[in-house]
């Protein structure tokens, strides 16, 4: 299939002066001209988790949706003139980009181990040294 991504511009309205835009998907296999070719639209949220299709996009490519549209957008970025097409592009690479877990070293036994979000405060010591220092009186919660 020759899909590619194609860009649109919409205005919100008189009162948000915002301009979002849309990308749709298109096969130049079928035909040359919008709306013939037109496959379906790329959401603005990808949904990674398996047998379960939120949207049109996820429904007809499955698991291999994020993939698939990394790669679309990837291409898309190569061949985009308009600087503000680029930036909503390079922001939507960013959103589908998984979160990768921080590795941080322990301050007094200095393990590396990833880090356990804790409220808005950053880890510091392993899991083995807060056991260590608090007892188990604390450690279901960590």
């Amino acid at each position: 299939m020759d899909c590619r991504l194609q860009a649109f511009k919409l205005d919100k309205g008189i009162k948000n002066q915002e301009i979002a835009h849309r990308f749709a998907i298109v096969d130049y296999s079928r035909s040359r001209s919008y709306p013939a070719n037109f496959v379906c639209m790329l959401t603005s949220k990808v949904d990674s988790v398996k047998g379960k299709t939120t949207n049109v996009f996820g429904g007809l490519f499955g698991d291999k949706s994020i993939d698939f549209a990394v790669e679309l957008l990837n291409k898309a970025l190569m061949t985009e003139r308009y600087e503000e097409v680029k930036i909503e592009i390079e922001r939507r690479l960013k959103r589908l980009d998984p979160k990768k877990a921080e590795s941080v070293v322990c301050s007094e036994c200095k393990k590396t181990f990833q880090q356990v979000k804790m409220r808005k405060y950053r880890q510091h010591i392993c899991r083995e040294c807060y056991r260590k220092r608090f007892g188990h009186k604390y450690s279901a919660s960590y």
